[in-house]
């Protein structure tokens, strides 16, 4: 858990950052810049040759390239853009329904079904979420933020559980030695869409956002997802869908306090509130500690 938790604290000046200092550059631009940044902070401790380990297939490499464009690429291409609508603290708000995303990918990918709980809590923090914002719900930029947001928890959370039951099947291979082939399918995914969406000859970039995405490569994205994907492998999957929320009372007091947007405090504290009872009564294994959860919980025999 450790591992999850310092890498919440590094994401939560993040989001104030890219609002202040890259909301004027193509999203897909900054997202390839801080990737490709990351991969070359781990091209150094690359080893190919221990994933040829006896009785592994090869296309190993193919599969963290796919990690890294969903995870990476995928999910910085629409969490970027959605700044342009939403403020810093407004996004770090609406990545509170990724724990609920990680427990349906991972229920999916392991065929258990879909857990009523988790749909429940869904509701709810769709519910607390609105209850800060409604006044803007009519705003249909403001919703094309939200719904970015969301396509980007969605890619982070598969991405997570992709990576996690790939390097489960690896426990000879250092994260080191591979975590630079999932920055460079990232930052592959973000090369090609930056064709479509930027002109790379008319590109200006200040030098305070060269530092800031410099910073954010380096230590955000490079240190931040390996310390997070290390972590993964180490917590159960109830506990890795809690931690996913603990960056977002960080990034929001960094973003008010220290980037200075403003806020409704009554709104953001009761509807904060509802969001953290939905992410809580979606932790199976926290619940389980109350008797009237176990009561009305019990399995059949």
């Amino acid at each position: 858990m450790t591992y999850l938790l310092m890498a919440s604290v590094i994401w939560a000046f993040s989001f104030g950052l890219i609002k202040n200092q890259l909301t004027g550059l193509d999203a897909n631009v900054v997202s390839f810049l801080r990737l490709f940044i990351s991969f070359l902070v781990f091209v150094p401790f690359l080893s190919l040759k221990k994933l040829k380990i006896k009785h592994l297939n090869t296309s190993i490499v193919f599969h963290l390239l796919a990690v890294g464009a969903i995870q990476f690429g995928l999910m910085y291409a629409t969490y970027i853009y959605s700044f342009q609508f939403l403020k810093a603290y407004e996004v770090a708000l609406f990545t509170i329904l990724t724990p609920i995303y990680v427990t349906f990918v991972n229920d999916l990918i392991n065929r258990k079904g879909i857990d009523l709980v988790a749909a429940l809590s869904a509701v709810l923090a769709v519910l607390g979420a609105g209850f800060i914002v409604y006044k803007r719900l009519g705003d249909d930029l403001f919703v094309t933020g939200v719904l970015l947001v969301q396509v980007s928890n969605i890619c982070f959370a598969v991405g997570q559980i992709y990576y996690r039951n790939l390097m489960q099947k690896l426990p000879q291979v250092s994260h080191s030695e591979v975590f630079a082939i999932p920055f460079l399918g990232g930052a592959l995914i973000t090369l090609l869409f930056s064709f479509t969406t930027a002109d790379w000859t008319t590109v200006v970039i200040s030098s305070s956002q060269l530092f800031t995405i410099i910073y954010l490569g380096l230590i955000a994205s490079g240190v931040g997802f390996f310390l997070w994907n290390k972590g993964t492998l180490l917590v159960k999957t109830s506990t890795l869908a809690v931690m996913n929320n603990v960056k977002i009372p960080l990034a929001v007091l960094c973003a008010i306090f220290i980037f200075g947007e403003g806020t409704n405090w009554i709104r953001l504290l009761i509807g904060g509130g509802i969001m953290l009872f939905s992410v809580i009564i979606s932790d199976e294994e926290q619940m389980k500690k109350y008797k009237w959860w176990r009561k009305h919980n019990q399995p059949e025999v």
